[in-house]
């Protein structure tokens, strides 16, 4: 019989989930009378008790879901139910109902707020990890606000009480302006915002009179509102002016809902996902500059991380970055590499379980690691030679979109077959160390060529001359290293660039890494890898600076040093630019993000 070991941050997990399991299960047995049913029952019921809650963690769901049906309106959003507790994934409970997750310290227990009184306080929801989700007991708000809670088949009925909008404020303040909506009951309520529009919809029902009586003072900050209301759901259409933003929340004694319209809308707060696993969203003050920066903090003894691309049978195409954590069934993610957004092909490093799915360009900043927590950043190049007939020739680039004169490799990662980038290009199969064929193509985007599964294709461009050295029947001889060599030994790899920070100092030289003077002198939202000096992971995203545009290169790299980084590296930026943390993109609205080609995953459980 055949020992098995586990190694690396997984073994302190295990050891963590025995000790854990060992302990809940004796408290079980004395809170709950000993046993433990196999077939617990399904029920409509929704309660909470601390022989439940500590059982949680250790019973698989009795029934589960994607979609929540609330007050008779079908969205997306994950649900679980075990034995009698049924609890929502936190990004839909604050998406979709409107609550408010507040700063916490302990991963298991979620204040919220919605509809508060202020004489009571947050209301705290038990929290508990399922594969890479967290879902929140909705127990208390549904007997503190009414709910009726029915699993039906693989959809969450929600029923809340019926409620309707009273009356329309508005309120000019000095930061903007404020409008107020007064409710008889608690109700769900949405947002979402795009180019100077806000949208607001909420569960209740507003009448003709009510528009009536409201009488809009239009301001530069709010320019305009638009109301529409049926079937008990009113949505709200705001038009706003430049690098304004919403604040939304809820108050009650009386019920009301809060539309602030601010140049700073962001609410800092601090939350405790998991352990290993910390999110904050903060204002990050430079200079005279006040910039929105969103962070996941990982500690790599309890998450495993892992380069992500949109189609996993080839390097082209582009997803939405929430499609792409569904399909690798990620905790959180971040976008990666930059890519060629006409023809989707990706132009960076991107290496998978020491598979290059597309190889580094320009020498480029890269983050390497492994699954012992081993991470390096530095400038990246695939040193590649090909000899054939005596003649030995260097290899330009690994399946990549990046186009140069000279001599391109493609393999099966690339895909099954490879279609002309220019005119004009010599294709060279290569099988078994031999060639054994070779074929002129003709017009870029129509000539298609297998990509041996055993072997690899080479493309000459703008090299004519190099073509009779590689006739049928030649032997092949391929030599191929990573620099600097320490990334050799990393199985996987991300690339982008430019580098930002190394040993604490800024370094900063994107003319060395090929970059445009546009992209060089540009401001824009920015993505960063960071890593701090005692190991933790900072994954980062910056935002437009309050009244104006997004930060520039060395705005980047400063701010990165504020959060710890000694080390840090520039990512894909501008509307690429998105973190993702169960079930939604957290650092603007996923309707403002762009597909992208591919990411870094984070894993709370070790993926397939």
């Amino acid at each position: 019989m055949k020992s098995m070991f586990i190694q690396g941050p997984w073994l302190v997990r295990l050891k963590s989930f025995f000790k854990y399991a060992v302990l809940i299960l004796c408290s079980c047995a004395f809170v709950l009378g000993g046993q433990i049913s196999s077939q617990p029952a399904l029920t409509g019921a929704v309660t909470s008790s601390t022989g439940q809650r500590a059982l949680v963690d250790v019973i698989e769901p009795t029934a589960s879901g994607q979609q929540l049906r609330i007050n008779g309106r079908l969205v997306q959003g994950g649900w679980q139910q075990r034995r009698d507790l049924v609890g929502i994934i936190d990004g839909a409970i604050a998406t979709k109902l409107g609550i408010d997750l507040g700063s916490n310290r302990i991963p298991t227990q979620q204040p919220i707020t919605w509809f508060t009184q202020p004489d009571l306080g947050q209301l705290t929801l038990h929290a508990w990890h399922y594969q890479n989700s967290r879902y929140l007991d909705i127990a208390p708000l549904a007997q503190r606000y009414g709910w009726q809670v029915s699993p039906q088949g693989t959809v969450l009925d929600l029923q809340l009480p019926g409620s309707h909008i009273k009356a329309i404020r508005q309120g000019r303040q000095s930061w903007g302006e404020r409008l107020v909506l007064d409710l008889n009951q608690a109700a769900a309520w949405q947002v979402s915002s795009a180019a100077n529009s806000v949208t607001v919809t909420l569960d209740a029902e507003l009448e003709q009179s009510t528009i009536s009586n409201f009488k809009l003072a239009p301001t530069k900050s709010l320019k305009s509102v638009e109301f529409t209301s049926s079937s008990q759901r009113t949505t709200l259409i705001l038009e706003v002016d430049d690098f304004l933003h919403p604040h939304v929340w809820s108050l009650a004694q009386p019920n009301r809902l809060v539309i602030d319209i601010r140049p700073d809308a962001l609410k800092s707060k601090e939350i405790l996902w998991a352990d290993g696993i910390q999110f904050q969203q903060r204002y990050i003050s430079l200079n005279a500059q006040r910039f929105p920066v969103y962070t996941l903090s990982l500690d790599t003894d309890f998450v495993a991380l892992l380069p992500l691309w949109a189609f996993p049978h080839q390097a082209s195409g582009i997803k939405p970055p929430a499609d792409i954590a569904e399909q690798w069934q990620t905790t959180a993610l971040l976008n990666g590499g930059f890519f060629n957004r006409n023809n989707q092909l990706p132009l960076g490093a991107l290496r998978h379980n020491s598979r290059w799915i597309s190889g580094p360009i320009l020498g480029r900043g890269a983050v390497g690691w492994d699954d012992q927590g081993n991470i390096i950043m530095d400038r990246l190049n695939l040193r590649a030679t090909v000899t054939a007939t005596g003649q030995t020739f260097s290899i330009d680039t690994l399946n990549s979109g990046y186009v140069k004169a000279g001599i391109a490799r493609y393999t099966k990662s690339w895909g099954a077959d490879y279609t002309t980038l220019i005119d004009n290009e010599i294709a060279i199969t290569v099988q078994n160390n031999q060639v054994s064929q070779r074929r002129r193509l003709n017009t870029a985007g129509e000539d298609t060529v297998p990509i041996p599964t055993e072997g690899y294709l080479l493309i000459l461009r703008s090299f004519n001359s190099a073509a009779p050295v590689f006739s049928p029947g030649t032997a092949v001889t391929l030599i191929q290293q990573s620099e600097p060599s320490r990334f050799e030994h990393l199985p996987h790899a991300l690339g982008a660039g430019p580098l930002l920070i190394s040993k604490r100092e800024i370094v900063l030289a994107p003319q060395q890494e090929g970059f445009s003077r546009n992209f060089i002198e540009g401001h824009a939202p920015r993505s960063v890898f960071g890593l701090t000096s005692d190991g933790q992971i900072r994954l980062i995203t910056i935002q437009k600076r309050v009244g104006g545009r997004g930060p520039t290169l060395l705005e980047t790299a400063k701010i990165s040093q504020k959060l710890g980084c000694s080390e840090a590296l520039n990512l894909d930026g501008g509307s690429s630019s998105s973190l993702y943390l169960s079930g939604q993109i957290i650092n603007r609205h996923p309707r403002t993000a762009a597909r992208i080609n591919n990411a870094l995953g984070i894993f709370l459980t070790p993926p397939p």
